[in-house]
């Protein structure tokens, strides 16, 4: 998730946590920013909690090769997470424990996929949120780069 505007830009289902999963993901954000013309550029954090596959060497290695700065959380600090853990429980009530994006029981791991790509797009393109001002996280993102000088990354003020 890109914090400045809320967006989710990589993301992967598995049947388990290994590194590969959240290989998959941050390989699906990176492509889909330098896709989009925002390239990663020096600067950016990359925040995540302390799970074994976010400290592998295997993936810091990778945030690396993809000039991430690694920002780990506290041990057992759901507060350090919040904004990930707030974007799962989301998740998890509007996608996983209704029929709003599936009909029926999960039957396949292609079932979360495809479920979880429509709430992706329906939550980075037609889900307002308060926190943004009752925007998109699309419209956040596209007011900003229309504003922005070229080449300019996004910031968030602390």
């Amino acid at each position: 998730m890109d914090v400045f505007a809320q967006r989710i830009v990589g993301w992967h289902a598995a049947r388990t946590k290994h590194t590969d999963l959240v290989l998959a993901a941050l390989r699906m954000g990176t492509w889909a920013r330098a896709h989009q013309g925002r390239p990663i550029t020096g600067g950016v954090i990359h925040h995540s909690d302390a799970g074994s596959q976010y400290v592998s060497v295997r993936y810091v290695e990778r945030l690396a090769l993809e000039g991430l700065t690694p920002s780990v959380g506290t041990v057992g600090d759901a507060y350090d997470n919040a904004l990930m853990e707030t974007i799962v429980g989301l998740f998890k009530a509007e996608c996983i424990d209704t029929t709003v994006f599936h009909l029926g029981a999960w039957k396949t791991l292609a079932d979360v996929e495809f479920a979880t790509a429509e709430w992706v797009e329906w939550f980075n393109n037609r889900r307002v949120h308060s926190t943004l001002d009752y925007r998109t996280p699309a419209a956040v993102e596209e007011i900003y780069y229309a504003q922005a000088p070229a080449g300019e990354p996004a910031t968030v003020n602390q």
